[in-house]
């Protein structure tokens, strides 16, 4: 977290206690930012190694996913009062909703809910600009899991009053996931489809929206989380090389170029993604409004720990 931004926005209660069904990277910063703050949190993840590593780290751990259920959900759940699924989901929609919904929604101090969907929902909109209003219309079986997924919770929330915020987060990236990241593993291309464009979102954004809506909650609402200003992959890439002082790598036209199935369906979806309800709702103010800032943040927090490092 950037301490010397002016507007990291805080919890207004102190001393609650958020369980995130995966413990990915954005519950990650999430929680390091609660627990700044005397909030408890705790956890899942399908990896016993990632487990010793929470627990050791002060998150209570357990393993989930379709197959193993919690061992006792009322003992896990019981005393939780903000709720995190950021599960991606598989062929019958959300794990956690699927083993769980039940208990879920018979939690007896439950507050807020938020769930982590994507942009990808939206389909493809040939690069027109995307509201939350805007019908969701998937065209990868991706997007189409995730829609699923968004639409289970929803009915818990129409039905059983589950307090449930969603979340459609655009590319995420930050410190140890980003276009320098790729460029160093020698894993970035520079791919030319022209008119192509995608939104991005630094992770300590999607923090900044989370933790403002935890302040203000206002339940059933759908928050589009995305920088402002939706770019090329070809120019995020040469700006991560700048940083670095080294040579992009040469264009490749789209057609020309072999890729895996999951890569070749990020490019079959052309949208622009408005993030003005997160700013005139929520109040954010992005730390990260483009890809510039945000490289540019990733690039100096590299640079001063590598400082430290050589200090000491």
């Amino acid at each position: 977290m950037n301490e010397s931004f002016p507007h990291i926005v805080k919890p207004a209660v102190h001393d609650k206690t958020l369980f995130c069904f995966g413990y990915g990277y954005s519950a990650l910063h999430v929680s390091e930012r609660l627990r700044q703050f005397g909030w408890t949190v705790r956890g899942t993840t399908t990896d016993p190694e990632k487990q010793r590593i929470m627990s050791q780290g002060g998150v209570d751990a357990e393993m989930f996913d379709i197959d193993h259920p919690l061992l006792d959900p009322h003992a896990s759940l019981s005393d939780v009062t903000h709720l995190l699924l950021s599960i991606p989901p598989g062929g019958g929609g959300d794990p956690a909703f699927i083993l769980h919904a039940g208990d879920i929604a018979a939690m007896p101090k439950l507050e807020w809910v938020g769930y982590l969907s994507t942009t990808g929902v939206y389909g493809n909109q040939d690069g027109r600009w995307v509201t939350e209003a805007t019908r969701p219309r998937p065209t990868s079986r991706r997007g189409d899991l995730r829609l699923k997924a968004e639409q289970q919770w929803q009915s818990l929330h129409l039905h059983e009053g589950l307090p449930l915020h969603t979340f459609r987060l655009s590319g995420i990236y930050g410190p140890g996931r980003s276009a320098i990241d790729a460029v160093r593993a020698g894993t970035a291309r520079r791919i030319e489809k022209p008119g192509h464009v995608f939104n991005r979102v630094h992770v300590d954004d999607i923090v900044q929206a989370l933790v403002a809506s935890v302040n203000t909650p206002n339940p059933g609402a759908i928050y589009n989380v995305a920088d402002d200003v939706p770019s090329s992959s070809s120019e995020v890439i040469t700006f991560a090389c700048d940083l670095l002082g080294i040579s992009p790598p040469p264009q490749v036209a789209f057609d020309q170029v072999e890729m895996a199935p999951i890569v070749r369906s990020f490019y079959a979806d052309n949208k622009r993604v408005k993030n003005d309800r997160i700013k005139d709702e929520l109040g954010v103010t992005l730390m990260y409004p483009d890809y510039r800032a945000g490289l540019t943040a990733c690039f100096d927090l590299e640079a001063q720990a590598m400082g430290f490092l050589n200090l000491s």
